[in-house]
């Protein structure tokens, strides 16, 4: 294969890229509208949206949802985050509630719209079994007091495979499937991809725009440095891989959902 045939594939492929991103708000637009209206009669606009994002631990929210909240924040919906941690693992929990609380002021999300759990039952240890009952009422809760029309969370692999990721997707799961969530919120996961889609950064978008999803949120290069000093605020997670991940890994760019299933379902509570 000739040099010349090499680039041109490379310059065709960025420009498809390049293209995706350009189409991305409009096909965003148009994916919200056919969520909402699954739930309500009503043409909703992105003010209309009351979103919910649903993480284990500070830093998930700019790791693994940063594209979401910031597209969504762009289209004036109302994001609210739910933390179920201090993630006080190394015992630096007051520092890390702190290091959430600046990153979601660069992300859009204000402190008021933060609820951070401190629980002794829900520590953040990738070992702990969360109680999947106990994570279930505090959402439950937290859903019915804000009237959330939308709630985003990890999806059975957890992204990261981290097992209190994993419990909180059957804790959602578990709501949908019993009849608890009101009939105008839509569920949402967030798809856990292969290790080679995770690590090829914005190379990955063609792959996320051809498989389908219920909803994409795509950022380009000014999203991605709002991301990204998202995740710096996080001084004490800033090892030599965080920065890998940072440059490498395709959620600082592109997040991609299914929706959660309502309906009889057997699911182990614990």
């Amino acid at each position: 294969m000739s040099v010349y045939l090499v680039v041109s594939i490379v310059l065709c492929y960025m420009v498809w890229i390049k293209c995706i991103y350009y189409r991305h708000r409009r096909t965003l637009v148009k994916s919200l509208k056919h969520l909402m209206n699954g739930s309500t009669s009503k043409e909703p606009n992105g003010a209309d949206i009351r979103a919910l994002i649903v993480t284990a631990h500070p830093d998930d929210e700019c790791m693994f949802f940063a594209p979401t909240i910031i597209r969504l924040v762009e289209l004036n919906a109302s994001v609210h985050l739910l933390c179920l941690s201090e993630g006080n693992y190394y015992n630096q929990g007051a520092q890390r509630k702190q290091e959430l609380l600046n990153s979601c002021a660069v992300l859009g999300i204000p402190d008021s719209r933060i609820t951070i759990v401190d629980h002794k039952r829900l520590p953040d240890d990738p070992k702990a079994d969360w109680s999947v009952s106990l994570v279930s009422s505090m959402i439950v809760k937290h859903m019915r007091a804000q009237s959330f029309n939308m709630v985003l969370t990890f999806d059975g692999s957890g992204v990261s495979g981290h097992a209190n990721h994993i419990a909180i997707h059957k804790a959602v799961s578990h709501l949908a499937s019993s009849g608890q969530v009101p009939n105008d919120c839509c569920l949402l996961s967030l798809v856990t991809v292969g290790l080679l889609r995770k690590y090829i950064s914005f190379l990955e978008l063609p792959f996320s725009w051809l498989l389908p999803s219920c909803l994409r949120c795509i950022i380009g290069s000014q999203g991605y440095r709002q991301a990204k000093d998202a995740m710096f605020c996080h001084r004490t997670q800033l090892l030599w891989f965080r920065y890998l991940y940072i440059t490498l890994s395709r959620y600082m760019f592109v997040n991609t959902f299914q929706m959660i299933p309502r309906g009889p379902k057997n699911l182990k509570i614990y």
